[in-house]
């Protein structure tokens, strides 16, 4: 059968899903919040007890320090969350900017807000620890979900996806990396080959995650 243009780039225009409702907030643990490059730490902010985060690596035990006119003293580096508490966080956003909130949450459910950063910071700092490259380029805004694009070429009739090449083939494989880890998302692609500089001829990649 031959298929007319639009609609082989209909058929062959790569579709990938995951459609779990993306989540209000989510557990997690210790690691994590180690892996993102953070410690938990249990001091002091202007004289009351509290929990924290800093950078990793960076404070012990009796460190004083200032930010933002607030006074902070280390009184333990944790290595294990404290009894009876878990690590949540959850997107908000601030202006137009999203912003990663984690919160350290006890058996009365009281929140106690260890961590503020842009969301944007985190996710390239996976991707760079990833080594996913192309995820860099492709990133356009990240919001409660995040959009990706790239368009690269004239186009023409993409390939299917027995007839991609290695290349194309890693590539998807690090976007659903990313969908696995998040639980939600939807990646649409197609391959035309590779342009007069031998660069991979990529027509359209729209990729949105929570």
């Amino acid at each position: 059968m031959v298929l007319e243009p639009k609609e082989l780039e209909v058929v062959n225009t790569l579709v990938f899903e995951t459609l779990g409702n993306p989540e209000r907030e989510r557990e997690f643990k210790l690691k994590t919040l180690k892996k993102w490059g953070f410690d938990l730490i249990f001091g002091k902010i202007n004289g009351k007890e509290t929990y924290f985060t800093a950078e990793i690596d960076t404070k012990k035990a009796g460190d004083k320090y200032t930010i933002d006119e607030k006074e902070y003293e280390v009184i333990e580096v944790l290595d294990e969350l404290p009894k009876n508490t878990e690590l949540y966080a959850h997107i908000e956003m601030e202006m137009g900017m999203a912003y990663i909130v984690c919160q350290l949450r006890d058996e009365d459910s009281k929140n106690t807000e260890i961590l503020r950063v842009p969301a944007g910071s985190l996710l390239m700092a996976f991707f760079k620890k990833n080594k996913l490259g192309n995820l860099i380029k492709a990133i356009k805004n990240i919001g409660i979900s995040s959009e990706f694009f790239m368009q690269n070429g004239a186009g023409g009739e993409p390939y299917s996806y027995e007839n991609l090449p290695n290349i194309a083939r890693r590539f998807i494989r690090s976007v659903r990396k990313v969908e696995k880890e998040t639980g939600f998302g939807r990646l649409a692609f197609a391959y035309y080959g590779e342009t007069k500089d031998g660069e991979p001829d990529i027509g359209y990649l729209g990729y949105y995650l929570q």
